[in-house]
């Protein structure tokens, strides 16, 4: 069967995010992973620093094993958070086929931002598709007077399901 791995880079607001879509995938009957990318604690990449290779591994193996992503992130001051930089970082220096995990698959890019997270949504979609990734056009965008529509989210979603299938 088809996976689709939601990969939230922060463990509050975007987590809450990650696991709402969680519930519309399971309502749709379709099979998903989450992980926390602040849970796997990684240290700032330097190339003098170890990393648990374990937790690097589990990360790559799930991305290996999902047909398409999801990707909760916040946008940090107009940009890509770094505990997402650098679990990307890490998984293309510490890993020889990293691009098998993002080459050809599709990706959603979600947010839950104090503002609207187009500066995030833009970088961050510049980086998967120069990592081979193909990111659909539509997105989704949550803030505190935003919440998320379920009905909009469900159409987007199936999107991703449709052309992974």
């Amino acid at each position: 069967m088809d996976k689709i791995l939601i990969i939230s880079a922060t463990n509050d607001k975007n987590l809450d995010l990650a696991k709402d879509l969680q519930r519309i995938f399971s309502d749709i009957n379709y099979s998903t992973d989450i992980i926390c990318l602040e849970d796997l604690k990684l240290p700032l990449f330097s190339s003098d620093v170890l990393v648990d290779e374990i937790h690097l591994g589990s990360l790559l193996k799930k991305m290996n094993e999902a047909n398409g992503f999801i990707f909760c992130s916040p946008e940090y001051n107009g940009g890509v958070p770094p505990v997402l930089s650098n679990a990307i970082t890490w998984l293309t220096v510490k890993s020889q086929n990293w691009r098998e995990a993002f080459i050809g698959k599709f990706s959603i890019i979600a947010t839950y931002s104090g503002g609207d997270g187009q500066r995030f949504i833009n970088a961050f979609r510049s980086q998967l598709e120069f990592m081979g990734s193909n990111v659909l056009a539509r997105s989704i965008s949550v803030t505190k007077n935003k919440p998320l529509d379920n009905e909009s989210a469900k159409r987007i979603l199936q999107g991703l399901i449709d052309i992974i299938n």
